[in-house]
């Protein structure tokens, strides 16, 4: 007498199959790393979306894009079709997901770094490794307009800028200081910009809008936030490097999943923020400092709860 296949549901979620409510029926969420999809690859998947799901697919908020009700018995058809434009599923589970990041700075008036080659690097080198805690997120910005949310993910990257000035290339035109609007610039008393390092958030505006390149980057790179999560009890990543260079993110995250993997352990599933609450975030800094000397902060403060009960129930 033959027998219901039995349907392992966690490792298909692992997998990116997600059960949903109706009988047999699973999303199927894509993996598209920083949000990017090439037109030909979008109309594959309209093509196996419409032959093998519902009527609409989701736009997930990290960025991918999800097939919903596609029966079971379809997922090797599915799979198949996909792959003839090299769309691959995604993941869940305790591991390295799918990078978010917005559009940098190809086309993006703002962006001051390429996030789009940082993000599509982690996901052909990190993507799905394995934690052994819990998930791990990442996400770049490219300006500190931080579209993409970067300090609410496990390792969040923003573009920064250092500027600094030519006063001889000046021509008091102060087009720098009614341009920086957290007022790190102002005009002196000889009517040139008096630069003051507190205020300033590192977005680059003066050197964008010198007519005559008098302000430039002394310094240009990431600025780093760990700890971050979102969900039932999230967190805010808090500053650990400055200014790391580009090329650098990847071997960034691998220490801080080093890191994680090692003082997580015998914990169960705990999250990267969690575990630095625990430990203390002066032990990630040395342990990161070791490592990326020039870039690390001296000193930060753990993740950052966030109270999300507004007044109390009855």
């Amino acid at each position: 007498m033959s027998q219901t296949p039995t349907i392992d549901l966690k490792n298909l979620k692992a997998g990116g199959f997600i059960k949903e409510r109706g009988k047999d029926l699973f999303t199927v969420r894509l993996r598209v790393p920083g949000g990017r999809m090439s037109i030909p690859r979008l109309k594959k998947i309209a093509e196996v979306a419409e032959k093998y799901g519902g009527e609409f697919v989701h736009f997930s908020v990290r960025q991918s894009i999800e097939l919903i009700n596609v029966n079971y018995k379809h997922f090797d058809a599915v799979v198949e079709e996909l792959g003839e434009s090299s769309q691959k599923v995604a993941s869940c589970g305790a591991r390295v997901r799918v990078p978010v990041a917005c559009g940098g700075c190809e086309y993006n008036p703002n962006g001051l770094v390429d996030t789009q080659k940082s993000a599509l690097e982690v996901d052909q080198k990190l993507f799905g490794t394995p934690t052994g805690h819990h998930k791990f997120k990442v996400a770049f910005a490219g300006c500190p307009f931080d579209c993409p949310k970067s300090a609410t993910n496990d390792v969040g990257f923003q573009g920064a800028v250092y500027p600094k000035l030519d006063a001889d290339a000046c021509i008091s035109c102060g087009l720098c200081a009614k341009n920086c609007v957290p007022k790190a610039i102002v005009m002196g008393a000889d009517n040139k910009p008096v630069f003051s390092d507190d205020p300033c958030i590192w977005c680059g505006d003066c050197v964008k809008v010198c007519p005559t390149g008098a302000w430039s980057e002394a310094r240009k790179g990431y600025t780093v936030r760990i700890g971050g999560k979102w969900g039932r009890n999230p967190l805010v990543g808090t500053l650990f490097a400055t200014f790391l260079p580009e090329d650098q993110a990847i071997d960034f995250i691998a220490a801080v999943l080093e890191w994680y993997k090692e003082k997580a352990e015998g914990l169960g599933r705990i999250r990267l923020g969690d575990t630095i609450i625990k430990e203390g975030p002066q032990v990630l800094l040395d342990y990161l400092r070791e490592r990326f000397p020039e870039y690390v902060v001296e000193a930060t403060i753990p993740p950052q709860v966030i109270a999300t009960q507004v007044g109390s129930a009855g």
